[in-house]
């Protein structure tokens, strides 16, 4: 089933988004060579509990088998798609890290990815971040009353592939609200199923997961972290939205 906010809910979304985006922009300036992601993550970290917030990652449940997430975001560097774990791992000149944060306040989440540049990177790196962030907006052009999903996925789809890159199969977008994942599902390209028609009051966490290469991926073995099989790099740009009467609310950016 899917959750309809009122416009209360959606401005308690907003402020959780607020928070995510705030730490966003301060991990933004911290990325450079020589600082680890565990650095990173309890910068961020200190953002979202100063805010009064809770860190939706944090002890998150994943796979069976797999322990509970420890940290409170995503560092996915290179060829890591989504759900690298935050370590002693240095970043380096030429990296590019995915950096994904949730964060719960007032019993609502948020959640919002981007990918930034580590010093001085090739110019198809460039290219691959900035077709994953366009390929964003281009989907959510079709984020209104009436459409569906599959609406949204199919021109994430087109964008990318256009440009020459891949977007991946086995991690898509979802609804999100009083809980981190709800419905419903948002692939990042066409399906058999056309997905339910768009609500006002519907909230959205897209995220195009795109890769340089082809889109098949592996599981590590902490059955966290998803990488890229042929070991090419691998950009996310996720906001959370809200679809409204007129044009789709970005709820994770500064006013």
């Amino acid at each position: 089933m899917i959750s309809i906010k009122s416009k209360t809910e959606i401005e308690y979304m907003k402020k959780s988004g607020e928070v995510v985006a705030i730490a966003l922009e301060k991990l933004k300036e911290m990325i450079k060579p020589g600082i680890t992601t565990l650095e990173l993550d309890k910068i961020a970290e200190e953002i979202i509990r100063k805010s009064g917030a809770i860190p939706s990652f944090k002890g998150y449940e994943g796979l069976p088998g797999a322990e509970r997430f420890p940290g409170s975001i995503c560092t996915s560097i290179n060829n890591e798609i989504v759900h690298g774990i935050p370590g002693l791992r240095m970043l380096k000149d030429g990296d590019i890290i995915s950096i994904d944060i949730g964060a719960c306040l007032n019993g609502y989440h948020a959640d919002a990815a981007r990918t930034f540049p580590v010093g001085n990177i090739t110019e198809k790196a460039k290219r691959l971040i900035e077709v994953t962030r366009q390929s964003f907006y281009e989907g959510i052009k079709c984020a209104v009353k009436g459409n569906r999903i599959i609406d949204i996925s199919g021109a994430i789809q087109d964008y990318v592939e256009s440009n020459g890159f891949s977007v991946i199969r086995e991690y898509v977008g979802h609804g999100i609200g009083k809980q981190m994942h709800e419905s419903p599902q948002i692939p990042n390209y066409r399906t058999r199923e056309r997905g339910p028609r768009l609500e006002p009051g519907m909230t959205l966490a897209v995220e195009p997961m795109v890769n340089e290469g082809d889109y098949h991926v592996k599981l590590l073995d902490n059955k966290w972290t998803v990488v890229t099989r042929d070991g090419s790099l691998s950009a996310h740009y996720e906001n959370t939205i809200a679809v409204t009467e007129g044009e789709p609310i970005i709820l994770t950016k500064l006013n």
